[in-house]
C-alpha cells in the first residue's frame, strides 16, 4: 500500500480476470442470496434474467478478492524512518451498481481507478482514497460499478 501522499489522481489499476462457474455461484448463492434465479437453474430459465445468474454480492465479492491479490506482494517504499504505510478500514461504498447480470462461463475483467483525495480533519493521520471500480464481462458489458473508499496512511499527516 503506497501513502495517501503518493497516490495519484487518475492512476488505474488492473486487477485482473475471474471466470464465474456454475458450481460457485449457486454455492455462494445458497449460502448469502438464495434466489431461485442465483440457485436453481432450471427456474431460473423462467425468471427475470432467462437463466441462472450469479448474486450481486457475490460478482462484487470477488471484486475484493481480487483487489488484495493485486495489492499482495507489492513493495512500497519505506518513509525516512523506515515505516511502510498501513491501509486502514473502508468506510463504505458509493454509487454500487450491477446494470447486467453475470452468468456461468462469463470472464470479469476487474480495474479501479482513483478519483479523489481527502484529507481528513478527525483523523489527520489518515486520508481517504475514492476510487472508481468497474467489472466488465466478455462482451465488454458492466457488470459491476461502484465508487470505494479506503483509509489510506499519510506520511505526514497536519
Amino acid at each position: 500500500m503506497p501513502w495517501f501522499e503518493d497516490i495519484e489522481i487518475g492512476a488505474r489499476m488492473e486487477l485482473g480476470l475471474y471466470t464465474f462457474t456454475e458450481a460457485e455461484i449457486v454455492r455462494f448463492a445458497t449460502k448469502y442470496d438464495p434466489q431461485y434465479f442465483h440457485i436453481d437453474a432450471e427456474a431460473a430459465k423462467a425468471g427475470p434474467f432467462g437463466g441462472l445468474t450469479a448474486s450481486g454480492w457475490h460478482t462484487t465479492a470477488t471484486w475484493m478478492k481480487m483487489m488484495i491479490r493485486s495489492r499482495t506482494g507489492r513493495e512500497d517504499p519505506p518513509d525516512e524512518t523506515g515505516r511502510k504505510p498501513a491501509g486502514g478500514p473502508s468506510p463504505g461504498f458509493l454509487d454500487m451498481k450491477w446494470p447486467n447480470p453475470v452468468r456461468p462461463g462469463d470472464t470479469i475483467t476487474y480495474s479501479s481507478t482513483v478519483i479523489e483525495k481527502i484529507e481528513m480533519k478527525s483523523r489527520p493521520q489518515w486520508g481517504i482514497i475514492r476510487s472508481r471500480n468497474v467489472g466488465i464481462n466478455q462482451h465488454g458489458q458492466t457488470v459491476l460499478e461502484f465508487t470505494g473508499q479506503g483509509m489510506i496512511e499519510r506520511r505526514n499527516p497536519g
